[in-house]
């Protein structure tokens, strides 16, 4: 599958920052004629980079044949518009690029300790947790984000869909996001969910106690693709933080596998999602 917009852009500026080595980018610069702040800008995938452009820097880093072909279509992809580009201004750059690649993953591993998975979530219990964090003056960026949320859920109905492993904490199912009657139906959707093929569910019990993945929640974006690294998303309040360092993205892995074999197997946690849900008055 073609790379979308954000993470073209950001493999091309890793490969680009690889193939710079030990030169300064203020010595590269000065060569091509550009500022720092131009080369700095490409290479930490802030702006794009034109056809021209590129070849001067292949060039002057001595890059032919196939490599220089690859970067080349890195370079076009990176300048592309893509599905969600219509949704990005009322989103911030980390929600642009988590949507990215999610887009692309062939496996999604996530941890939730606070709310159902944005891809498993309805609409009203989405809105519901969209306005606690946004400016409540502005109606239509909350619209904006929920009909965003809504559309990636596509991805799970696409041809040849990710796999979806979620692990949620038992809090979850009893925090009532926007009230017992659109808790009652976000939980008798997530049973649904638990059913469809490629996506299992498993809740992580209060009695599991203490685990691996206290700090927060997370996801594990798989490619399955030689070559391409796996990345971690960590969420916090300015719209997460991206690790792609092999052992970062392992010992979120780690973290992962821990709270899996702790929680209810898929039978069980669904059984729990169902006796919540009907527990609400």
């Amino acid at each position: 599958m073609p790379r979308p917009t954000t993470t073209a852009r950001r493999e091309l500026g890793g490969e680009l920052r690889r193939l710079r080595g030990e030169r300064r980018g203020a010595t590269v610069a000065a060569a091509l004629g550009w500022s720092e702040s131009k080369l700095s800008r490409i290479e930490t995938a802030r702006t794009g980079i034109r056809d021209a452009d590129l070849d001067r820097l292949l060039a002057a880093y001595g890059v032919t044949g196939d490599d220089r072909v690859r970067l080349q279509d890195l370079a076009r992809r990176g300048r592309a518009r893509v599905w969600w580009n219509a949704y990005r201004s009322a989103v911030p750059d980390p929600y642009d690029e988590y949507v990215a690649l999610e887009a692309e993953a062939a496996v999604l591993r996530e941890w939730e300790a606070q709310v159902i998975p944005g891809l498993l979530q309805t609409d009203e219990y989405a809105r519901a947790v969209i306005e606690v964090g946004a400016d409540r003056t502005d109606p239509e960026t909350v619209q904006r984000r929920v009909a965003l949320r809504m559309a990636r859920q596509a991805v799970l109905t696409r041809e040849a869909p990710p796999r979806l492993c979620v692990v949620l904490d038992e809090a979850v199912l009893h925090r009532r996001v926007g009230g017992s009657a659109v808790m009652r139906r976000q939980l008798h959707r997530l049973h649904d969910a638990c059913g469809r093929p490629g996506i299992e569910v498993r809740v992580l019990p209060f009695a599991a106690g203490a685990h691996a993945a206290l700090a927060g929640s997370f996801m594990v974006f798989e490619f399955g693709v030689p070559g391409r690294s796996d990345v971690a998303h960590v969420e916090d309040a300015t719209g997460g933080v991206f690790r792609d360092r092999p052992a970062e993205v392992q010992m979120y892995r780690r973290f992962f596998t821990d709270v899996w074999q702790r929680a209810l197997d898929p039978v069980a946690s669904r059984d729990l999602v169902a006796r919540t849900g009907e527990g609400l008055d």
